[in-house]
């Protein structure tokens, strides 16, 4: 006989009957957020060298600031998921954008090197549980079948995002000055909190469970080990994005006017990547994160001699931000996984990202710092896929064990 569900995991209540217009500017509006988010998160990558002479420092250290808004990401995802747990949410989806317009506003003001690595900290503290939480509004209002492909369509707006809003950003930083590019941000996210509000009903908050519960549900192996395919297999993307622009500049040898052409290759790939995780997650489930993996090796091993012409290193750099898949798959898979731990889960995913942009600029940077040129790395980052693959390896081991015990005890 099947054990009747603890309370804590009730199934949730019916959504509110939504239209197939409504869920269309429900998603557009979710995406519009992942589109904030996704411009000021790169937008330093494009910068970095305007950052770098404005504020007297070198350009591997201005690749601190985007770890530092990394780690905002990775404090706040989990810690605002918890803390916004008794508001709907739609409720929370609000906050956090609104949040986020005050971060990047406070980027934009930043008058020293350090102030504004501590805005661009505290900008990164709402962006995992945004996009967690939006994940979630999207399956809710999506099919059962088209679970991956509702998360690929609000990560869209962080690929788009690396298509039009970086290169947009790049250029207007390039041509009034990097402060303006996060003052743009702030003007995005404040219009995606108006739309939210105007097109996203009431009643989209299902049951949470306790705290205890979910923090227990959350703290199990299966959640964990999808949390280290992604902080550890992805930080490679990150490790050649970072320095993308002094690599096309001293490497490719083309001029900075071209950085976002550059930027827009990347942008095209990770539309690619998203669109194809969610249509590779609906079909193979977890499986598709070991042929991403793959993938990834394959072309960051590939990125140093890309790197070396223009005819190259367009559609190399579009083959990195295909990596992006990774994000949905992992993102979908672990609704699967999480239990009753569904918000928590959901917004450490992007924890576990901005480990992995953390990790791979302070990685590349190490590589740079010690002689091994700008295109070194496409090596490190090969490596750190390896990593996450490896990591994939033990947790499918590791579900084959449970499925086995679990078998002997029926």
């Amino acid at each position: 006989m099947t054990p009747a569900r603890p309370a804590a995991e009730a199934a949730p209540a019916p959504a509110p009957i939504l239209s197939p217009r409504q869920v269309g500017l429900i998603l557009f509006a979710l995406a519009m957020g992942g589109f904030a988010i996704g411009t000021s998160e790169f937008v330093v990558m494009g910068l970095i060298t305007e950052i770098a002479r404005a504020m007297g420092v070198d350009e591997p250290r201005v690749g601190h600031v985007i770890s530092a808004y990394a780690l905002g990401v990775v404090v706040g995802a989990p810690a605002l998921a918890i803390l916004g747990s008794k508001l709907s949410r739609r409720s929370l989806l609000l906050a956090l954008m609104g949040f986020y317009a005050v971060g990047n506003l406070a980027s934009a003001l930043a008058p020293g090197y350090y102030t504004l690595a501590l805005a661009r900290f505290v900008a990164g503290l709402p962006h995992g549980a945004y996009f967690g939480i939006a994940a979630l509004v999207a399956v809710r209002i999506s099919p059962p079948e088209q679970r991956g492909l509702a998360v690929g369509r609000v990560m869209l707006g962080l690929s788009i995002a690396l298509l039009v809003g970086n290169p947009l950003a790049t250029w207007l930083g390039q041509t009034f000055g990097w402060r303006w590019a996060f003052a743009l941000v702030s003007l995005i996210a404040l219009a995606t909190v108006a739309m939210t509000a105007r097109v996203l009903p009431k009643g989209m908050h299902a049951p949470r469970p306790d705290a205890l519960a979910e923090l227990r549900d959350f703290n199990r192996k299966p959640v964990w080990l999808a949390l280290g395919i992604g902080a550890i297999g992805f930080a490679g993307m990150f490790c050649v994005f970072a320095y993308l622009a002094p690599t096309l500049v001293h490497v490719t040898g083309v001029r900075e006017s071209f950085i976002p052409f550059g930027l827009m290759a990347f942008g095209i790939g990770g539309i690619l990547g998203t669109l194809g995780g969610g249509w590779l997650f609906d079909r193979l489930q977890f499986r598709a994160a070991a042929w991403i993996l793959i993938w990834s090796m394959a072309i960051l091993l590939l990125f140093p001699l890309a790197a070396r012409s223009v005819w190259t290193v367009l559609p190399a750099v579009l083959a990195v931000g295909t990596m992006g898949a990774l994000a949905t798959v992992l993102q979908a898979h672990l609704m699967d996984v999480a239990r009753s731990a569904q918000t928590l889960a959901a917004a450490s995913n992007h924890s576990a990202f901005n480990m992995a942009n953390a990790l791979g600029p302070w990685l590349g940077g190490m590589a740079i710092n010690a002689g091994l040129g700008w295109t070194s790395t496409g090596v490190v980052g090969a490596m750190t896929a390896l990593g996450g693959l490896l990591i994939y390896f033990w947790a499918r081991a590791d579900a084959r064990a449970d499925a086995v015990l679990a078998g002997g005890a029926e």
